[in-house]
Order: C-alpha cells, then sequence, then structure tokens
C-alpha cells in the first residue's frame, strides 16, 4: 500500500459522521461480558454475536470500519461469508486488534507495558492478507501514587511507535491507543496532566520510528475526572480540557481522533463527543471507536432470546451508531 492509499484509508475511517466499533474482545473478556448476561461462551456464540452486529441494517451509514480480534477476522457469516470479505462489501473497512495485552512493567510497581512486537510483521502480513486495512495497540497508562512515571510512559510510546511503522510496512493503518485509565480519585486537572504527557511522549516516539502520520488515526481517551473523584467534571470541562490537551500535542496533518468510552456510560460518551465537536473548527475530525457504550444495550436485548430478539438487538446497535455519528457532527441533541 503507497502512501497515498494509507492516508485515503485513514481519511475514511474518520469520514465525517462516521465512527469505528471495536468488537475486539479477547475469549477472556468477552466470557465476562457474556458471564453477565448469561450467554454460555461457546466459539459459535460468540460468531453468532459478532455476526448480529457487523450484519446490523444500514450499520454503514454511520460505522466506518470494526476493530476484530484475531478469532473473528478468521470466521464468517451463517452463509459462509467471510467477515472482512462482508465488511468490504458494505463498505466498512476491517481491522485488526494485535497486541499480546498489557503486562507488569518490571521495576516499575503498579505500572503496565504491552507485549506483542516479536512476530509481530509475520502475523500483520498474514492479517492483510486476510482482509485487515487497519490494526489497532493498546497501551495502559494508570494514575496513582507517584505514578505514572516517565519510564512507563516512554516504553508504551517506543512500543506504539514501532508496531505503528511494521503496520505501514505491511499496508495497514495504524490506530495508536494510549489509554490514560479512568480508576482513581484524581481529579481532571490531573488527568489533563498525564494525557498531555502521554500524547507528546507518543508523537516524539512516532516521529523518531518513520511513521507516516498522515497514514495514522489516534485512538485517544478523554480528559475527565476519576471514578472515585469526589467532585465530577461535566460535560462542558471535559470537551474543552480533552480539546485543549489536543491541540497542544496533536500535529495537524494527523487525519482523525476517535475516542474510547473506556468507562464512561453510553450516553455521557456520546454527550462529551457531542460537546468537543460543538466547540467550533478543529484541525482534525473528532469521532468514536465505541466497544461497550456501542454493544452491551443490544447484548442484554439480544442474551434474552437470541432468535426473537435479533432484529431488536441490532435496531438498538443502529441507533447507537446513529447517535454516535451525529455526535460527531456536534449534531445529537439528547
Amino acid at each position: 500500500m503507497s502512501i497515498e492509499q494509507l492516508a485515503e484509508t485513514a481519511q475514511a475511517m474518520v469520514a465525517p459522521g462516521k465512527g469505528i466499533i471495536a468488537i475486539d474482545e479477547s475469549t477472556g473478556t468477552i466470557a465476562k461480558r457474556f458471564a453477565s448476561v448469561g450467554i454460555e461462551n461457546t466459539e459459535e456464540n460468540r460468531r453468532a454475536y459478532r455476526e448480529l452486529l457487523l450484519t446490523t441494517p444500514k450499520l454503514n451509514e454511520h460505522i466506518s470500519g470494526a476493530i476484530l480480534f484475531d478469532e473473528t477476522i478468521r470466521q464468517s457469516t451463517k452463509d459462509g461469508v467471510p467477515f472482512a470479505k462482508y465488511m468490504a462489501d458494505n463498505g466498512m473497512i476491517p481491522g485488526i486488534k494485535v497486541d499480546k495485552g498489557a503486562h507488569p512493567l518490571a521495576g516499575c510497581p503498579g505500572e503496565l507495558v504491552t507485549e506483542g512486537l516479536d512476530g509481530l510483521r509475520e502475523r500483520l502480513q498474514e492479517y492483510y492478507k486476510l482482509g485487515a486495512r487497519f490494526a489497532k495497540w493498546r497501551a495502559v497508562i494508570n494514575i496513582g501514587e507517584s505514578i505514572p512515571s516517565g519510564t512507563c510512559i516512554e516504553s508504551n510510546a517506543h512500543a506504539l511507535a514501532r508496531y505503528a511503522a511494521l503496520c505501514q510496512e505491511c499496508g495497514l493503518v495504524p490506530m495508536v491507543e494510549p489509554e490514560v485509565i479512568m480508576d482513581g480519585d484524581h481529579d481532571i486537572e490531573t488527568c489533563y496532566e498525564v494525557t498531555e504527557a502521554t500524547l507528546r511522549s507518543l508523537f516524539d516516539a512516532l516521529y523518531q520510528q518513520n511513521v507516516l502520520l498522515e497514514g495514522t488515526i489516534l485512538k485517544a481517551s478523554m480528559v475527565i475526572s476519576g471514578k472515585g473523584c469526589d467532585e465530577q467534571a461535566d460535560a462542558e470541562e471535559v470537551a474543552e480540557s480533552t480539546v485543549m490537551c489536543l491541540k497542544s500535542t496533536v500535529p495537524a496533518i494527523l487525519p482523525g481522533v476517535v475516542f474510547l468510552s473506556g468507562g464512561q456510560s453510553d450516553e455521557q460518551s456520546t454527550e462529551h463527543l457531542n460537546a468537543m465537536n460543538q466547540l467550533g473548527q478543529l484541525p482534525w475530525p473528532l469521532s468514536f471507536s465505541y466497544g461497550r457504550a456501542m454493544q452491551q444495550a443490544a447484548l442484554k436485548l439480544w442474551a434474552k432470546d437470541m432468535k426473537a430478539n435479533h432484529a431488536a438487538a441490532q435496531k438498538t446497535v443502529y441507533e447507537r451508531a446513529k447517535e454516535n455519528g451525529l455526535a460527531a457532527l456536534g449534531k445529537w441533541n439528547g
């Protein structure tokens, strides 16, 4: 894939009023989601659930692509059409989660570093053949007493940049995700400081690894109060703080920023995105790459009766996509 093709794919991922649905939960994570609603965690149930999401009628009106898990990109619809082909045929871009998860960072108690660089080039080459056109790698930055350390931030930024360079070499748009975790009693000012330091380190590392920013997407966490903070910032403050932080750290050449919902309620994640897009003209599109905030309501409905509630669950997915698509334009009215 040429530089131009990488840039075109990245721009298509953040087309006006469209975002990404994240359905890349690992087998262990989907097991927890299924257990919470009483669904048995079998391969067929996982396949059927992902099919429910991806084949939602008119989904492509508001969804530009989906992040898949390794198992999912190898699966097909009940009619035998590989999911990646089904998506491409219906105007959605297949993506793939490629990291191997966050693990304890040696010498830094309470901090994590994401692993998965070993053998990544070969895996990316295979995923490209399977139909993927973008990839995702998530780093985890915890806020606590005396953390995050500079070592943690720099280690994760370096790994994200190496992953991104390998993606582009293999023809995939890298989605770089340095998630600053909401858990904790920190205030929004602390979240701002940590997010700013993380993003500065990330873009410095991307530059050092010769990553083409015009063929890269940032998946960011919002600047928001910790879950345990007594004073929760309102939507306006979250929007203003997040946009200010991005403006001070993210180069204008980047095709776009998508947000993770990261512990927020469905409505909060939509409200915050909408508020950001009402702040006036920005250097880049701000859209969404939501997992739970796109799926949870539909999963609960589907779990009650998989056959009888299939259409109703898909309608719920479409409505969530539509609401977030409107928020990506600053046109959601609650």
